[in-house]
């Protein structure tokens, strides 16, 4: 994630031999501003905001989100959310999630469960003698999973991608 920031500011460092380019380095933040003047008196203004030091890491190759995001593509897979059960965990309704089966399940952990046949994003919580699936939205409830009860821990959530 670091090298995707630092080519951010790269590119906006590509501008910095520009006059119209103020800088405000502000605890590692550089942030730069361009203003031109248009015909008619238009000012068209854009921003960069970056972390760390310019790289050129990804200059030459693009950036691949593959790359970035999937760590075992054999055992990752993608899912669309359609409930609010975890909006306090930044997981909204029609976000993608991306989805690792490789990963060791472990308590606090976001998990994809499969309970009596159906899929459920929760936050697991495992203790002494029992495993519980956790909402991060106040109007569900916790599921305490019984031992007669048909439940996996079908894979970890490892990345959410959704608009802003």
């Amino acid at each position: 994630m670091i090298k995707i920031l630092n080519y951010l500011v790269n590119i906006a460092n590509k501008f910095s031999f520009m006059p119209f380019i103020d800088r405000d380095p502000g605890e590692g933040i550089a942030t730069q501003q361009i203003n031109k003047n248009y015909q008619s008196g238009q000012i068209v203004q854009a921003n960069a905001t970056g972390f760390g030091a310019a790289s050129d890491d990804f200059m030459e190759r693009g950036i691949d989100l593959n790359e970035q995001l999937i760590r075992n593509k054999p055992a990752t897979f993608f899912f669309r959310v359609n409930s609010d059960a975890m909006l306090g965990a930044g997981i909204h309704i029609g976000d993608i999630l991306i989805v690792d089966r490789s990963l060791p399940a472990s308590s606090g952990k976001v998990v994809v469960a499969v309970l009596n046949g159906e899929f459920l994003v929760r936050r697991l919580q495992i203790q002494e003698h029992s495993i519980s699936l956790v909402p991060e939205n106040k109007r569900y409830g916790t599921i305490q999973v019984a031992q007669l009860e048909q439940y996996s821990t079908w894979g970890i959530v490892s990345f959410v991608i959704h608009s802003l």
